[in-house]
């Protein structure tokens, strides 16, 4: 079972080790950013360069993946109704 943040660091439910909403917007805002720019540069006919932004944009994927199951286990642990801010 995935727990909300990784065992033996400080944070609690109450007082989150990450800002998880926050890294979901800025993980959402890289994966288009950069798959936008790999698209731009393999049209350019600069295939390096759309390599390295394609596996940026694979890494915010892998991260958007993290950040779902760890909010879904904070969803878990918690009442139900709780709100969270961008910064919780």
């Amino acid at each position: 079972m995935a727990r909300s943040q990784p065992s033996g660091r400080r944070g609690t439910v109450g007082h989150a080790y990450s800002a998880l909403n926050l890294r979901l917007a800025l993980a959402t805002f890289g994966l288009v950013f950069f798959t936008v720019v790999a698209v731009i540069a393999a049209r350019a006919d600069l295939v390096w360069l759309a390599v390295l932004f394609a596996v940026v944009a694979l890494t915010a994927v892998v991260d958007l993946v993290v950040i779902q199951r760890r909010r879904a286990a904070r969803r878990r642990e918690e009442p139900p109704g709780t709100r969270h801010s961008l910064f919780e």
